[in-house]
């Protein structure tokens, strides 16, 4: 072959080489190693730099929560020092401003007015059981009738004061969102508040006034109100003082939690009541059958009430009320 020949054959492939060494030039950076190992490394510095940022915050809300659960430690310790319940701490809660003196002096009264009522309804061919029913009624009207009487004034003061709890609440959320301190507003509720709530809180106002912390005065309060919404409130208030927070929000929240519980107490009692109105007729309806068969007809239960074996009969009668009475008290309380 001549050199005229060979010309365009040499041309072509020095331009051949000449396109290949510019694809390779401006592929090199997509295909090389290099771009690889740039592409680990920026993704390990990203997820790197991810990570840190996630554990920062990860720290963040397990430093906080550790706060909530300390503070939830701490209150629940100091709660179980102090949960022995005395005379004093019963009266308080029934709202009754008098010396445990009193309340025992009132209860012998009692005791002896129990025992002459049972001695004089006794009849005469009951002589027999004269000692056992006298001892009966003497404990009865010691221990029994004054404790019964203190445990519903109680449930009657805590009924009420849990009833206008959410609105109180209410009162704290918008003096806060107004601009308010919660002094402030703690205050506005002692003056406005209905019976037994403004007694609660002024007495915390005044604690407040001698230098007693807040969250120990509220914890005061819910050993006199020891309602789960009165320590719902107290817990929220002393977590806010130790870890901060939007106390606004949350006692708002708090507010609907108090509303809905007081809706499901009131639709559960609406949905007992003909359960509790069948417990208290089968309650009441043997003893009422045998009193009035001994007011008309006294000689038909005579043999229960002077043999033996008549005695023997009306105490197993009275062991299976009882449990017939508890069982059926099981069935209509209802946990919410």
């Amino acid at each position: 072959m001549d050199e005229a020949s060979l010309m365009p054959l040499l041309t072509a492939m020095v331009a051949a080489v000449a396109i290949a060494a510019a694809v390779y030039a401006i592929m090199y950076p997509y295909i090389s190693a290099d771009r690889v190992k740039d592409k680990r490394v920026a993704g390990v510095s990203e997820t790197r730099t991810r990570k840190i940022a996630t554990q920062s915050a990860a720290e963040l809300a397990a430093q906080r929560k550790k706060q909530v659960v300390d503070s939830l430690k701490d209150m629940e310790a100091r709660k179980k020092a102090r949960e022995k319940i005395t005379l004093r701490l019963r009266l308080e809660r029934a709202g009754l401003d008098i010396e445990p003196r009193t309340f025992w002096i009132a209860s012998a009264c009692s005791s002896v007015l129990m025992a002459l009522i049972a001695r004089m309804s006794l009849p005469v061919s009951a002589a027999a059981l004269s000692p056992m029913i006298l001892m009966a009624a003497l404990l009865v009207g010691g221990l029994g009738l004054p404790r019964l009487v203190l445990a519903k004034l109680a449930a009657r003061r805590q009924k009420k004061f849990q009833a206008e709890l959410a609105n109180a609440i209410d009162v704290v959320v918008r003096g806060i969102k107004s601009g308010l301190p919660l002094n402030e507003c703690l205050t506005v509720i002692a003056k406005e508040s209905p019976q037994p709530l403004a007694a609660e809180f002024q007495d915390v106002v005044d604690q407040q006034r001698v230098g007693v912390p807040l969250g120990e005065a509220l914890e005061r309060v819910t050993r006199r109100m020891p309602l789960p919404e009165m320590k719902f409130f107290s817990i929220v208030i002393a977590i806010q003082q130790q870890s901060g927070g939007n106390l606004a929000e949350a006692l708002s929240n708090l507010s609907g939690v108090l509303r809905d519980r007081f809706k499901m107490a009131m639709k559960v009692k609406a949905l007992s009541a003909e359960a509790k109105a069948s417990a208290l007729i089968l309650g009441c309806l043997p003893p009422g059958v045998m009193l009035m068969v001994h007011m008309s007809s006294p000689e038909y239960l005579a043999p229960l009430l002077n043999t033996r074996t008549g005695n023997i009969f009306i105490l197993a009668g009275l062991l299976w009320m009882t449990i017939g009475i508890l069982v059926m008290r099981k069935m209509i309380n209802f946990k919410f």
